[in-house]
C-alpha cells in the first residue's frame, strides 16, 4: 500500500487538523525522499512507494504507529463529544420539556391532531440536532412515525435508534401533583406525562448525536432514527409499516430506548419482554337503566354479572385459571434460577418500590417476585365501568364494561391465548346476559441471548456512563416493535436500554424522570457510538 500522507490520513479516518495528524504528515513527507533501494538484513517489504525498500520490522512499526494514532484520536474524539454534551445538557433538557408539553395521546377518543403535532415537533428536533433526510412517515390511518439519518461513516456499521413519541392518557388529573403536560422539576425529577415513557428516549438519541456532530463534525458510525407514534396502543400498523419501510430502516444493530433500569443510578440491559393481548368486555342486560328500588331483585345487574365473569379468570391466589392458557410457558432452567437468586433485591424492597399497602398480599408462587413479572403470564383489569363515580344514581345499569389485558411470556402464542380467553368468557356468562368482546391484534413476547461483542460493548458503555456495571434483566412490559422488527432485519442484535426506574410511575399519574439518570443515559450512548464503530 502506498504510505503517502493521504494514505495515512485515510487510515486515520480524520479530516480535521490535529497535532497527531501534523506529526503523521511530517513522517510521510520525510519517507518520500528519493533513495536507492538498499538490501537490509532480515529481509525487506517492497512496494511502499517511497523509492526505498523498508525492512519488515520497520513496515510493521509504521502500521503500529498509525493504529496508535487512530486509537488516541478516537479517545480524544469521544472525550470531545462528552465535553460538548456537558456544555449543552440544559439545552437538551429543554428539548425534552418542549416535547412533553404536547399531549400526544394515541388512544381513541383523544385528538389525533396532537399526535400529528408531536410528530412535527420531533421532526424539527431531529433537524435541529443534525439529522438529515428527516421526514414524517404516514401510513393509512396510522399515527405518524418520524425518520432521520446520518450516513457518512463509510465502511462503518449502521445503528438504528428507536423511541416513540405517543403517550398514555393522563389518567386522573386531580391525582397529579402538577399538571400532566406542564413539565415540572421537583426533587431531582422531571414530572410530566411522557417525561420518561418515552420522550426521554427521543432526546437521549438526539443529544448523543448532537454531541458528536458539534464536537467533531461527524459520527463514528452511521445512524438511523425511527420514532413511532402508536406504540402505546399496540403498534397495530406495524406489519404494514415493516412491509413499506423495511429497506429504509436496515441496520446491523438496533437500540430501543424504551426500557427500564434496575434502580435509580443502577443501569440495566433488558433481555426479555412480555407480550400483550387485550380485551374490551361488555355485558348487557337492559335496553335502558332502571330504578333500582322499583326493579331490583328479579332483574339481573350487569355490573354484578361482570364481576362474576371476571372472577372466573383467576383462582384464589390471583393466578390465571383459564384452561390451557399456561400451555407453552417456558420452564425455568438452572441458569434462570441462579440468576433470580443473584438479583440484588428482597421481597421487602419489592414491596417498597411497588408502594404496596401494609396488609396487601403478594400473589402467586415464585422464587423471586421478579420471576412472576418476567416469566409468568398475568391478567389485569385495567378499567371497569357501569355508571360513574361522579354521577352515581340508584339505578340498575343497562350494561357494564371492563378493559382486560393478559401479559404473555415465552413461549405462549398470542392468537392461542386470545382464542382461549374468548372461549372461556363465552362459557361463563351469567344469567343469560348479552356478551360483546373486542380483542386487539396482540403483541408477542421477545427475548434475546446477551452474548457476543455487541452486548459486551453495550455493557462497557453503560458502565462508563453510569459509573457502575449494569445488570441484565427481564421486563414485564411490552414493546410491540421489538420482536417483529428484529426478525425483519435478520435477527440483528437489539439493545434495550432506558431511563425509567421503579419510581417513574410510567402509565400512571405523576410519571417522572430522574434527571441525573437521563444525563447518564446520554453519556452511555455517546460511548456506545464509539465502541460499536470499532471492529
Amino acid at each position: 500500500m502506498p504510505l503517502n500522507a493521504e494514505a495515512v490520513h485515510a487510515r486515520l479516518g480524520e479530516n480535521t487538523e490535529t497535532p497527531l495528524r501534523r506529526q503523521s504528515l511530517r513522517f510521510a513527507a520525510w519517507r518520500r525522499r528519493p533513495s536507492r533501494a538498499v538490501d537490509f538484513p532480515g529481509g525487506a517489504t517492497p512496494g511502499l512507494g517511497f523509492g526505498l525498500e523498508i525492512p519488515t520490522r520497520l513496515y510493521a512499526s509504521v502500521h503500529g504507529f498509525a493504529a496508535g494514532i487512530r486509537a488516541k484520536e478516537a479517545r480524544m474524539s469521544v472525550q470531545a463529544a462528552l465535553d460538548r454534551y456537558e456544555q449543552a445538557r440544559d439545552q437538551h433538557l429543554d428539548d425534552l420539556q418542549e416535547l412533553v408539553r404536547i399531549p400526544s395521546v394515541s388512544f381513541p377518543g383523544f385528538p389525533p391532531a396532537e399526535v400529528e403535532r408531536s410528530a412535527e415537533a420531533v421532526a424539527a428536533l431531529l433537524r435541529r440536532r443534525g439529522l438529515e433526510n428527516v421526514e414524517v412517515l404516514r401510513l393509512g390511518d396510522a399515527h405518524p412515525y418520524v425518520y432521520g439519518d446520518w450516513l457518512h461513516a463509510a465502511g462503518k456499521p449502521t445503528l438504528l435508534l428507536y423511541a416513540h413519541h405517543d403517550v398514555q392518557p393522563p389518567g386522573r388529573e386531580e391525582v397529579w401533583k402538577s399538571a400532566p403536560f406542564v413539565p415540572t422539576l421537583r426533587d431531582g425529577r422531571l414530572f410530566a406525562r411522557g417525561a420518561a415513557d418515552d420522550k426521554a428516549g427521543i432526546v437521549v438519541h438526539t443529544a448523543s448525536i448532537a454531541a458528536w456532530l458539534e464536537a467533531t463534525g461527524g459520527l463514528p458510525l452511521n445512524v438511523k432514527v425511527i420514532v413511532e407514534g402508536e406504540e402505546e396502543i399496540g403498534s397495530s400498523h406495524l406489519e404494514e409499516f415493516l412491509r413499506a419501510y423495511r429497506d429504509k430502516l436496515a441496520a446491523q444493530v438496533i437500540v430501543l430506548t424504551d426500557a427500564t433500569n434496575w434502580d435509580t443510578g443502577v443501569p440495566a440491559l433488558t433481555t426479555l419482554l412480555r407480550g400483550l393481548v387485550g380485551f374490551d368486555i361488555e355485558l348487557r342486560a337492559l335496553e335502558r337503566p332502571l330504578h333500582s328500588g322499583m326493579w331490583g331483585g328479579p332483574v339481573p345487574d350487569p355490573a354484578l354479572g361482570l364481576a362474576r365473569l371476571l372472577a372466573t379468570l383467576v383462582d384464589a391466589d390471583g393466578r390465571l385459571a383459564v384452561p390451557g392458557i399456561d400451555t407453552g410457558v417456558r420452564a425455568l432452567s438452572a441458569a434462570d434460577h441462579a440468576e433470580f437468586a443473584s438479583l440484588p433485591t428482597s421481597v421487602e424492597e419489592f414491596r417498597r418500590q411497588a408502594g404496596l399497602l401494609p396488609g396487601t398480599q403478594l400473589l402467586g408462587s415464585w422464587q423471586s417476585p421478579w420471576e412472576a413479572i418476567w416469566r409468568q403470564p398475568a391478567l389485569t383489569v385495567n378499567a371497569i365501568q357501569a355508571s360513574n363515580r361522579a354521577s352515581a344514581a340508584n339505578i340498575i345499569c343497562d350494561a357494564a364494561w371492563a378493559r382486560v389485558t393478559v401479559r404473555i411470556v415465552p413461549d405462549q402464542d398470542p392468537d392461542t391465548v386470545r382464542r382461549q380467553m374468548l372461549a372461556h368468557l363465552e362459557r361463563h356468562v351469567p344469567w343469560g346476559l348479552e356478551l360483546h368482546v373486542e380483542s386487539e391484534g396482540g403483541a408477542s413476547w421477545w427475548c434475546t441471548d446477551p452474548q457476543g461483542p455487541v452486548f459486551d460493548k453495550a455493557r462497557r458503555a453503560l458502565a462508563k456512563g453510569y459509573g457502575r456495571e449494569p445488570l441484565f434483566i427481564g421486563c414485564g412490559g411490552t414493546i410491540p416493535f421489538a420482536a417483529p422488527f428484529t426478525r425483519a432485519l435478520g435477527d440483528v442484535p437489539a439493545l434495550l436500554t432506558g431511563v425509567e426506574d421503579p419510581y417513574t410511575n410510567a402509565h400512571a399519574e405523576n410519571e417522572s424522570l430522574h434527571v441525573g439518570d437521563f444525563h447518564k443515559a446520554v453519556l452511555s450512548q455517546i460511548h456506545l457510538f464509539e465502541m460499536l464503530a470499532v471492529d
